[in-house]
């Protein structure tokens, strides 16, 4: 029986009805032909392709793949960054009946070899030579593909390295002119025939350990989320987002694609993340979704850039960010702010909080949004200070990216939202997050036991631990599986205090370690940025490997640290911690594409720095 149970919370209704996303994505095009419906950054600036162009490069692009003998549920995978062709072949095997896999453009080679041969891949699209010759490092898993296709042709003086025994790739332009109209009739039997149970789309999980899992999302999974996301956001044509982060994940594929096809609101394609912080300049989104890496890398900029501030500019940016706090946290809390604070308020708005959210890029959204992973309160209030609320939306693949969401005026700081109109979450005996829904996917592909494992009595288990409030809140309080079990025999869940151990100024990432241990420990990364300041400060000679180990940071880390015990129950205290040299990646395997932390492979890659940690009990404080 479950503890406690949230029905949907009070957000707009969505529309029922199955209608598929290509067919979506007709109606929109039929109904705004002329509106833009996404932009290209050149060197010119943004240039934008209508409604009615994306739909005939879409149509295009399905008969190509007819031409090329793509069946209904075929696999079409696509490995690159976020470009128009991405989402063109999408939406493009969608309408042909297959279903599109996506590859994260930062996956070696062996990753994917692994998707390409396990999802039965019928065309692979790359972005470029780059990325082809990763893929082409693994021939074995591209002997069989009827095509290889690459988004943006290779120079003349640089064509692409073919294996022996693999076709060659050929340019976009090339894949197009093999669909003609003859086969224009069999792509629409095809979308018309498309049913609720089809497979739309594989996501391959960023998974911590192991092979990534193909989860399995229905065209009903898809088109009823789609629909449930824009009504609760209430998005339309007049709306702008930025298409940034990978498009393998399923968070960015509705903002990109299934949201888009509905919705119609235009979208702009960032060149890189690189690029992100001068294209929100640019193009002032009015709705914008980040990962916590991304609010934490602007709190930092901005933080830096106050600290450098002096004389009445620097009274006047701390004035203005107690306001911002102290007017929101009394929104929040359903309080109507006081008339004194309220016109203090106003004048921090005109003085500093407009200027900064014009700098930002800001200054136009109505939505903000993180996600992927947990995010510090400390970090929302940050920006409540500069008039900025971030709302939150939990959710996973498994159950197509929304459990809960946040909104204007249901936004509670630390709770991850409450849950869509039509789904249900309870809590289990355990403290298990349990969701049901039509958005529940219908299973990992050739992984039976797995499926069997996360979906029990109609209810998908999120393999996340939570609680729900009095007034139907979601609270996520760490992992499962990431349950510490000391030899005392005491459950801690190390999330929280990661994440507050995070939430320090000099640290990045946070593994806290433990496991039948008798006390907890921490394995730090620090962030460059934040240490030369710090260094500089405090005139630590030497270079960075040096600044980690000297007393000042540690000493400056260790009063961090006794904050963040003060806040937990004795057993939780982290007794002792270990700075390391190098950072977190994706390159080095301690990062997920979704920028996840492998704690598998941390523990294993740093056993060394975790022994030294308890060799000598938990006399030294680091």
């Amino acid at each position: 029986m479950p503890t406690s149970l949230a029905q949907s919370g009070p957000l707009a209704a969505s529309d029922q009805r199955f209608q598929s996303i290509p067919a979506r994505f007709m109606a929109t095009s039929q109904r705004q032909p002329q509106a833009p419906a996404y932009f290209v950054r050149d060197a010119q600036g943004w240039q934008p392709t209508t409604w009615q162009e994306y739909v005939q490069q879409v149509r295009q692009a399905a008969r190509a793949l007819v031409a090329l003998g793509v069946q209904p549920g075929d696999a079409v995978c696509i490995l690159g960054f976020n470009r128009p062709e991405w989402t063109t072949m999408d939406l493009a095997a969608m309408m042909v009946g297959a279903m599109a896999a996506g590859i994260y453009w930062s996956s070696a080679a062996n990753e994917i070899a692994y998707i390409v041969e396990h999802s039965g891949c019928a065309v692979l699209l790359v972005e470029n030579e780059t990325q082809w010759a990763k893929a082409a490092a693994e021939p074995q898993a591209l002997a069989r593909l009827r095509a290889t296709v690459l988004m943006r042709q290779a120079p003349d003086d640089a064509q692409p390295q073919v294996p022996e025994g693999v076709a060659a790739p050929m340019a976009w332009e090339q894949f197009l002119a093999l669909g003609g109209m003859e086969h224009d009739a069999e792509v629409q039997r095809r979308m018309d025939a498309i049913r609720e149970e089809d497979i739309g789309t594989l996501i391959y999980t960023s998974g911590t350990t192991g092979h990534p899992k193909a989860v399995e999302l229905t065209h009903a999974n898809l088109s009823w989320t789609s629909a449930a996301l824009s009504a609760a956001f209430q998005v339309g044509p007049q709306d702008r987002l930025i298409s940034y982060l990978p498009l393998a994940h399923i968070a960015e594929q509705h903002g990109s694609i299934c949201n888009h096809a509905l919705a119609g609101y235009q979208l702009y394609f960032a060149r890189s993340l690189e690029s992100l912080g001068e294209h929100l300049q640019e193009v002032h989104p009015t709705v914008f979704f980040g990962v916590p890496r991304v609010w934490e890398k602007m709190q930092a900029a901005i933080a830096t850039k106050l600290a450098g501030a002096t004389g009445v500019k620097a009274r006047l940016a701390r004035w203005a960010l107690r306001t911002g706090r102290a007017w929101h946290a009394e929104r929040l809390q359903g309080r109507t702010p006081g008339a004194w604070l309220d016109r203090q308020y106003r004048w921090a708005h005109q003085l500093v909080h407009r200027k900064v959210q014009a700098a930002l890029g800001f200054d136009q959204a109505r939505i903000l949004i993180s996600g992927a992973a947990p995010i510090a309160v400390e970090n929302l209030e940050f920006f409540t200070g500069l008039g900025l609320l971030i709302g939150e939306v939990y959710g996973q693949s498994e159950d197509c990216g929304p459990t809960a969401i946040s909104l204007p005026g249901f936004i509670r700081l630390g709770a991850a939202g409450k849950t869509l109109p039509g789904m249900q979450v309870r809590i289990a005996e355990d403290g298990e997050i349990l969701v049901q829904g039509p958005n529940v996917f219908r299973g990992y592909r050739g992984r039976p036991e797995d499926t069997a494992e996360a979906l029990q009595d109609g209810w998908l288990h999120s393999g996340d631990l939570g609680r729900i409030d009095e007034d139907g809140f979601i609270y996520v309080t760490g992992r499962k599986k990431d349950l510490l079990i000391t030899s005392g025999g005491k459950n801690i869940s190390p999330g929280n205090i990661e994440a507050d151990l995070m939430n320090l100024p000099l640290v990045e990432h946070a593994v806290v370690i433990g496991d039948s241990r008798h006390y907890l420990g921490a394995l730090l990364t620090l962030k460059p940025d934040v240490l030369q300041a710090f260094a500089q400060q405090h005139q630590i000679p030497g270079g960075p490997a040096e600044w980690a180990r000297s007393s000042p940071v540690h000493a400056e880390l260790q009063r961090g640290i006794d904050a963040v015990n003060a806040k937990q129950a004795r057993v939780a205290h982290v007794r002792k911690f270990a700075v390391l040299e190098s950072a977190f990646t994706i390159d080095n395997g301690c990062l997920t594409p979704t920028q996840k932390i492998r704690r598998n492979v941390v523990q294993r890659q740093y056993a060394e720095e975790i022994e030294a940690l308890y060799r000598d009990g938990a006399s030294a404080p680091h």
